[in-house]
């Protein structure tokens, strides 16, 4: 590509994982292209926003950042894609300095009309129904400069449609990447160095359920162990009924899987799971934490829970506070519930005055932190295996990285320690963060 062509290029990113590897991806496929992936903070030819759509709250922070482009770089081209792009085009092509508003099922594009066009009135629409996606759209490996972990997507999708979430409409049906271009693309990552590879999907537990022959989770993990790529593997969110005892056995034995899961719950109360669509109970959850915790001791158990879903009453609220203080959880991920259009619940009745949701969800945010304390202190005077990150702390000026089983550890050294596995001690809970030394690294 000569220079004429060749475009400085920007990507902002909301949202989860998987959004976080399609833009990484994209950014990939782009520096192939000859085009240059620059921070946005700076004044970019092209800036390419992959917005969220999983609450009100995210639609708010994607409409604010397009339009914060314009006066930032009034010259500058946008592209907007992902989940808010699906599901609600028409509003993101009528925010001013709009050039293409391009959707999950046409991301493919995007290289190609990146330099295509210039401004002139109304935004450019990509967007064909998700719903018909039969087949996984494979990039390439995806770039993730200056990290340490590279996120891989290896599923998209979801077929459960629980009554509250809006992603299936926005990512359509459950997909999987075939086990051997699976296997390619982690060779491909950790041929660059990459020590941490985390899997990720949108429903995650159903990989390979639909491919022929049908494949699993459990298989791919073995699959990719196998592979003895000097780097530790980790599991994104999988839903309970998907940890099977295969593959909870598995878990427990593998050298290579971090001590980790991540188990939506939402709520923890019988009707309210029934309201949500969930496929489990109270004590089906409840159960499932406890053989985990008691199969893998060291092992980080985090939760998602929803606070304020219409019908929650205080009894309700209770009943999911009661039995997330009892279990030996490692911490929260809590969400208000949010009206989707288009979802049941946002019709639902009985819905929940948004001050009664704001004090739940500080509650359980409260319970959760008290839940992350608990397990952090649990690992003082105890040896812990941290991935050292490409970047310090920009508060403390310390090293910076993650345990196995998912800790936040700070701790002195050089900059050589970085992009490498450190054995430290544990050696202090202050303020909410573990402080560490090193015993060796590897």
């Amino acid at each position: 590509m000569d220079r004429k062509s060749s475009l400085k290029v920007s990507l902002i990113t909301l949202g989860c994982k998987v959004n976080q590897s399609d833009a990484a991806s994209l950014a990939a496929e782009m520096a192939a292209r000859g085009h240059q992936i620059i921070p946005s903070s700076q004044a970019a030819d092209v800036t390419i926003v992959h917005t969220c759509t999983v609450t009100q709250k995210t639609d708010y922070q994607s409409r604010q950042i397009i339009r914060g482009l314009s006066a930032k770089n009034p010259g500058g081209r946008v592209i907007v894609t992902g989940c808010y792009a699906q599901v609600a085009p028409q509003i993101l092509q009528n925010i001013p300095g709009v050039d293409y508003v391009v959707g999950t099922a046409e991301r493919k594009k995007i290289p190609e009309i990146i330099g295509s066009r210039e401004r002139s009135g109304k935004a450019g629409l990509l967007v064909s129904p998700v719903e018909k996606q039969e087949k996984f759209e494979e990039w390439g490996p995806p770039h993730f400069a200056g990290r340490t972990r590279a996120f891989l997507k290896v599923q998209d999708g979801c077929n459960s449609f629980c009554s509250y979430c809006i992603v299936p409409f926005a990512r359509g049906r459950n997909r999987s990447l075939p086990p051997e271009r699976v296997l390619f693309q982690a060779r491909e990552l950790a041929s660059r160095g990459f020590k941490e590879i985390v899997l990720t999907g949108i429903h995650l537990g159903t990989y390979g359920e639909d491919l022929l022959p049908s494949q699993s989770l459990f298989t791919l993990l073995q699959a990719l162990e196998g592979e003895n790529l000097g780097l530790r593997l980790r599991l994104s969110s999988i839903e309970p009924r998907e940890i099977t005892p295969p593959l909870m056995d598995y878990l427990a034995d593998s050298q290579g899987v971090c001590p980790h899961l991540h188990i939506p719950l939402q709520s923890g109360d019988d009707a309210i799971l029934k309201r949500m669509n969930r496929n489990y109970s109270a004590s089906f959850f409840a159960d499932l934490v406890n053989r985990l915790a008691q199969k893998i001791p060291r092992a980080a158990i985090g939760a998602d829970v929803i606070g304020g879903f219409p019908g929650e009453g205080d009894s309700a609220f209770r009943n999911t506070m009661s039995l997330i203080e009892a279990l030996p959880l490692a911490y929260l991920h809590v969400f208000p519930f949010s009206k989707r259009k288009g979802t049941p619940a946002a019709v639902f009745p009985a819905q929940v005055p948004p001050q009664v949701i704001r004090a739940r969800c500080q509650a359980l945010r409260e319970l959760g932190e008290r839940k992350r304390d608990r397990f952090s202190r649990s690992f003082l005077g105890k040896r812990l295996k941290v991935l050292v990150e490409a970047k310090r702390d920009r508060g403390s000026g310390l090293l910076k990285g993650f345990s196995e089983n998912y800790i936040s550890v700070l701790l002195p050294g050089e900059d050589g320690l970085m992009n490498r596995e450190v054995e430290i001690e544990a050696t202090e809970v202050r303020d909410g963060k573990v402080f560490g030394k090193v015993e060796s690294p590897r």
